[in-house]
């Protein structure tokens, strides 16, 4: 749970209604940290533009990309 509460969709501006909209495509639902991330909606499109070029990126191999990411979650103690 989050220590700060999440923005709701009825008060949500355009651009965070369109991020909800993306991630309930994406997810099924719209997951906490975008909630959060909506307190600034300058801070939302920027952690959009990364998840992007993260998806876009195809000059790595994707095992190469699962193995990358499971090293970095060890090294820091992420328990996903």
């Amino acid at each position: 749970m989050a220590r700060i509460e999440g923005v709701d969709g009825k008060r949500a501006g355009l651009l965070v209604r369109l991020a909800y909209w993306f991630c309930k495509r994406k997810v099924g639902r719209v997951i906490e940290p975008i909630r959060v991330h909506a307190h600034v909606p300058k801070l939302l499109r920027g952690l959009g533009m990364m998840e992007m070029a993260q998806e876009a990126a195809r000059s790595v191999d994707p095992l190469v990309k699962a193995i990358a990411q499971i090293r970095v979650a060890t090294r820091i103690g992420c328990p996903f």
